[in-house]
């Protein structure tokens, strides 16, 4: 059997019997662990809204999965069944991106260093940031909490990006028939992972060099990595499709990366903040994901720990990719026409 057919066999995956199955078994035990959690210290009428919301959500994605199964699972059968050659196109991206400049993929990692020392001179020197953490509750040094927030957000901002503009850029290979485009968002989320995995090291050393001590709570890091992969990715299904056609959305983005940053409890504690609105900043799911980083380095707790933040960010991480999904199979036809 050549190369080609053992792809394509991979690509079939489980029937569709097999794999309603699965999602139906699958949300009958987040259903029931929404049901059955208890948390003694929190207010009941709060508990019960966050139930029936996060069952409401559950439901609603059950039902999105039966009725759109087929259009829903072409994309992961699409990406598991290229997964080695993603993982070469992606090492390639990256090495490319900085191939005619003296310095190369130096610049790749100089930009957010730079960032991250001017947020710092002037927030931690010039206004006075360590007494405003200190009296939110937070004890640690701005610079290492400010950059527990900037190395996520910096990952999220480049990602979302290259994913975006995935389709234009490899514009030429979405013009032949026989090459899965579906894979050219994830090459380009892969490849700013490798500049985020070297930030979290060097934010590693500086942890340490304050003089905070390894703990197994640091490989949480990887979760909430892995939890803005996940994210990027089901964003950019539906923005590296629609930008083909309206190009404005790149710009658009880029503003509201803008706004955002500032939005988004990253140069703030979100203490600061009345307790009856945290609610509308905590529906962000990035804002899970960079509260996730400090708590992993500060707080020491375990993600599962939150468990309505942890069940909220995964369901509405699994709608935004389904909605991907089934815009990208959409206007997949017309791409190569537009471009």
């Amino acid at each position: 059997m050549d190369s080609s057919l053992a792809n394509e066999k991979r690509g079939k995956g489980l029937p569709k019997g097999a794999g309603i199955a699965i999602g139906i078994l699958a949300a009958v035990g987040f259903l029931a662990i929404i049901i059955f959690h208890n948390n003694p210290l929190a207010v009941p009428k709060e508990e019960w809204a966050k139930k029936a919301l996060a069952t409401g959500m559950v439901l609603a994605a059950l039902i999105a999965f039966i009725v759109l199964y087929d259009k829903i699972v072409v994309l992961p059968k699409e990406l598991f069944g290229n997964r080695e050659l993603i993982w070469k196109l992606a090492g390639n991206d990256f090495k490319k991106r900085y191939a005619g400049s003296t310095m190369g993929r130096v610049w790749a990692f100089i930009q957010p260093v730079v960032t991250i020392a001017m947020y710092y001179c002037v927030f931690g020197l010039i206004f006075p940031a360590r007494a405003q953490l200190a009296a939110s509750g937070v004890e640690a040094p701005y610079v290492l909490w400010l950059t527990a927030g900037l190395i996520p957000w910096f990952y999220f901002s480049e990602a979302l990006g290259g994913g975006t503009s995935a389709l234009i850029e490899y514009n030429y290979l979405v013009k032949k028939v026989v090459f899965k485009i579906s894979i050219l968002p994830i090459i380009k989320v892969i490849a700013a992972t490798f500049i985020h995995l070297f930030f979290v090291g060097l934010m590693l050393i500086l942890y340490f060099i304050y003089g905070f001590k390894p703990s197994f709570y640091l490989l949480q890091i990887l979760y909430y990595s892995f939890c803005m992969f996940a994210l990027t990715l089901a964003i950019s299904y539906s923005t590296c499709a629609i930008v083909v056609f309206f190009r404005d959305l790149s710009q658009i983005i880029g503003i509201l990366l803008q706004v955002g940053m500032w939005a988004t409890p990253i140069l703030w504690e979100i203490s600061v903040i009345p307790e009856k609105y945290r609610i509308i900043f905590k529906l962000n799911p990035v804002f899970y994901i960079i509260n996730g980083y400090r708590s992993a380095l500060f707080e020491r707790e375990w993600f599962f720990a939150d468990f309505y933040s942890t069940m909220f960010f995964w369901i509405a991480t699994a709608i935004i990719f389904g909605i991907g999904a089934l815009i990208f199979k959409r206007l997949k036809p017309h791409f190569a026409d537009v471009l």
